[in-house]
């Protein structure tokens, strides 16, 4: 079934403002699902004084520092769905990152315990009052406040600019970039310095785009007789297109669709701002034998119609191959219009949280760290507040390879190592892309002719894959070449492919250096797994994301009938010959993982969370769940003298970490290329449905300088840490894996095995270095954070000084 929703009579938003609270084990509490107390009394307490303002740093975005100035905008000029921001208290950040916790922790009573959306807010917003207060103070400036979010921490009003001038003691200007004319504020807005305590900033308040990544790689002919396709597919010399069957055959999931594991009973939801056709849809799933599905576009608020033929591609593509990997699953499009101020894509996030819209979501849009200002805010604690209902966020990593603030098309980067900050949260999963190696054995890989694969009760037409294909790191960029010692491999090259060109998947670490996000730190799944650089790491996971320009010459094949010429119509046969589209792009990798999470959520049966818990850990313990990456880059070619280039004048550089070598290379295990690998869907899907239903307890114990739960310490003192983890019953082999001690102040003090496996109990004293943390009291936590079978609850101790 193909329909429409339309319209959402509620279009609640809400956010929950991220402190950049210590760390993600803090002490194991009772049920947080029960109000601490005092955990949300009123923070506004002072009377409002329009005299004394604060500045809410972080909300202007960098484009107006280069774009045209054209002047600020009239008075009258109207300014709709305006979100502000408001913040969780300290008190309340703990209690969350304590929840998330224990929702994954078999044994504790909130394992897998979701919340709904009103619980959350009862539990993690703002008191009532203060969300009185600061609706009381919008109204009164002449704002037109049109809903507060079930959490509570997101105000959605309208405007206009002269009320935004008046109340924020900002002017909204209109600037040119690129030819086109967009809305910005042109300073930090500005408000009461009473209601600062709780108001954090906007989501943005400007209509800059978002970055889309998906890739085109053109428009493709078959003869419906012959199998003659122009330009040639499954030729030696031509182009492999990916159709579901491929796709199926190559990350090995038909088992599971054999078997009925195709996604029954789940809905993934996708992240749009425009329409789509959805003739198109029904002729992807008709040619590809993917049945008539259910998928439904629901419409929050105005309709945007086709705002591009690019970004119609991009939801295309999500639909259509969100559905090719579970074609069982209700796949639900959200669309929303951009705004004078407010990005769509914002909007229709907010839209599938705030109404619990499904288990697994998908989002392909994106933009550096430091050019979203309060983004950073908005979406850590939107995705925060989506593990908490047991929802799974997955974010498209990005197509600039590790220059996430340049883009894609660029012939060089400017803007230094960056990543996606949408993708970059803790709580979210980032999706990166790879290419095929297998441009000198293209015959071993695919056949040179179509077939069908049969799977339970799906028949699968036009497949030519007939194995799992050697990968490599996605990079259509001379950077790829490069090599310690040898980093010269730009100087002298062309643009486009090959050459001058950022195109790639995106990768790296988090590092903005903004007022509003100074880098999240490392979560507790990336200890001991990635490098030990104490940030959040990206990607996580890896799946194909090419676009048929490098040797491979491999695509996704997608229907799209306003891509193609006049009077031609997508993949359905006329005048004996079916049109289709090829494209790529880390949009790609996002909606196939969703689909992998709807297959693993219909195997685990229920919602999976962030499931970040669950992939490092079986990455580990099945190891045969990934494909590992081990062969190329993601180092682009740089302007010289900017940041992080090798070359400081004259010729071409490229990108370099901290230790001079190309940013970054493939390798063994974990990596900032590809992550943890491209998924064998059948047996991560198993592996994950066994870690999520693994409910046995672990017996663990913790002891600080020779047997204590609390020690005293002078700064710098040395602490020895006795740990010991085996199975509850005290016999029998104990859990495999390694573990690691970590300070409240998010810094990882030990990330080593005690023994592995932990047979079936050791007790290990490991010396830590002194504390010096300024906080009176240091919390430590030992926690799992290798293997499935080590996910005991977490233990605290706490160290004073």
């Amino acid at each position: 079934m193909i329909s429409y929703r339309a319209p959402a009579v509620q279009r609640s938003r809400y956010i929950a403002v991220w402190f950049a609270v210590c760390s993600f084990l803090v002490v194991f509490s009772a049920a947080a699902q029960q109000s601490s107390v005092g955990i949300g009394q009123a923070r506004i307490s002072q009377t409002i004084d329009e005299s004394k303002l604060a500045r809410l740093a972080g909300n202007v975005n960098p484009l107006t520092q280069t774009a045209v100035d054209h002047g600020a905008a009239a008075d009258a000029q109207q300014l709709h769905r305006m979100l502000l921001l408001l913040g969780r208290s300290p008190e309340q950040e703990k209690a969350l990152q304590n929840l998330l916790d224990e929702q994954q922790t078999p044994g504790s009573a909130n394992y897998h315990k979701w919340l709904t959306p009103a619980q959350f807010g009862e539990e993690f917003g703002p008191a009532q009052t203060d969300v009185q207060a600061v609706t009381g103070w919008l109204t009164s400036q002449g704002f037109e406040v049109t809903r507060v979010a079930k959490s509570r921490t997101i105000v959605e009003f309208n405007g206009t600019a002269g009320q935004v001038r008046q109340a924020f003691h900002t002017q909204i200007h209109q600037y040119a970039v690129n030819g086109k004319l967009y809305w910005s504020n042109a300073s930090d807005p500005q408000i009461p310095a009473a209601l600062a305590g709780v108001v954090k900033g906007f989501a943005s308040l400007n209509n800059f785009p978002r970055s889309h990544y998906s890739r085109p790689a053109g428009n493709f002919q078959r003869d419906v007789k012959t199998g003659e396709v122009t330009p040639d597919l499954d030729t030696s010399n031509g182009y492999y297109g990916l159709a579901p069957g491929d796709f199926a055959t190559i990350y090995n999931s038909l088992p599971l669709l054999t078997a009925g594991n195709d996604g029954s009973g789940q809905t993934i939801a996708l992240v749009g701002e425009t329409d789509i056709h959805l003739s198109d849809i029904t002729d992807f799933r008709s040619v590809f034998g993917l049945g008539t599905g259910n998928t439904q576009v629901i419409l929050d608020g105005p309709d945007p119609g086709i705002t591009s033929i690019d970004e119609e591609q991009e939801s295309d593509l999500d639909v259509e191959w969100s559905s090719a990997v579970a074609p069982g699953a209700t796949v639900d499009l959200v669309e929303s219009a951009s705004t004078e101020v407010t990005q769509g894509i914002d909007l229709s996030a907010l839209y599938i949280i705030e109404n619990n819209l499904a288990g697994v979501m998908s989002e392909s849009y994106g933009n550096c760290e430091a050019n979203i200002g309060t983004g950073n805010l908005f979406f850590s604690t939107l995705w925060e507040q989506a593990a908490a209902q047991g929802i799974t966020v997955i974010v498209s990593s990005g197509d600039s390879s590790a220059a996430g603030c340049d883009s894609p098309n660029a012939e060089a980067a400017t803007g230094g190592l960056a990543v996606n900050g949408i993708a970059s949260t803790p709580f979210n999963v980032a999706a990166g892309g790879t290419d095929y190696n297998d441009g000198s054995s293209l015959a071993t890989y695919w056949s040179g002719s179509n077939g069908s694969v049969t799977a339970g009760s799906y028949m699968l037409p036009y497949v030519s894959a007939l194995s799992y294909i050697p990968e490599m790191t996605w990079n259509y960029s001379c950077g790829d070449a490069a090599q310690p010692g040898s980093l010269a491999v730009c100087a002298n090259a062309s643009a486009g492919v090959g050459g001058l060109l950022l195109a790639g998947a995106g990768g790296g670490r988090s590092s903005c250096a903004t007022a509003t996000c100074t880098g999240y730190p490392k979560p507790a799944w990336q200890i001991g797994v990635s490098p030990n650089d104490g940030v959040r790491d990206l990607p996580d996971i890896s799946f194909f994301a090419a676009a048929g320009e490098g040797s491979s010459k491999s695509f996704y094949v997608i229907c799209q009938t306003d891509a193609l010429a006049p009077g031609e119509t997508a993949c359905v046969p006329a005048n004996g010959s079916i049109n289709f589209s090829g494209v790529g792009g880390t949009s790609a990798a996002a909606p196939t993982f969703a689909g992998t999470v709807a297959l693993a959520m219909q195997k685990a049966g229920s919602r999976l969370g962030n499931i970040n818990y669950l992939l490092y850990p079986v990455a580990q313990s099945a190891p045969s769940s990934f494909h590992d990456i081990t062969v190329g880059n993601i180092s682009v070619p740089c302007d010289p003298g900017f940041p992080n280039c090798s070359s400081t004048s004259g010729a071409i550089g490229v990108l370099v970490d901290a230790n001079s070598n190309p940013a970054y290379p493939a390798s063994t295990g974990y990596d900032l290329a590809t992550g943890l690998g491209t998924p064998n869907i059948t047996n991560l899907v198993n592996a994950l449905a066994t870690a999520a239903n693994e409910r046995s307890s672990t017996a663990t114990a913790m002891a600080l300088n020779g047997g204590t739960s609390t020690v005293t310490a002078a700064h710098g003192a040395p602490i020895t840490v006795a740990i010991t983890v085996g199975n509850a019953s005290g016999t029998g082999t104990g859990p495999a894996g390694d573990v690691a001690v970590m300070s409240s102040s998010g810094i990882a003090i030990d990330g080593t095995s005690p023994s592995n496996p932990l047979t079936p109990a050791i007790t290990a004293s490991r010396p830590l270095p002194g504390l010096r943390h300024y906080s009176p009291v240091e919390t430590i936590a030992l926690m799992p954070i290798t293997a499935a079978t080590a996910r005991m609850p977490p233990v605290s101790r706490a160290i004073s000084r």
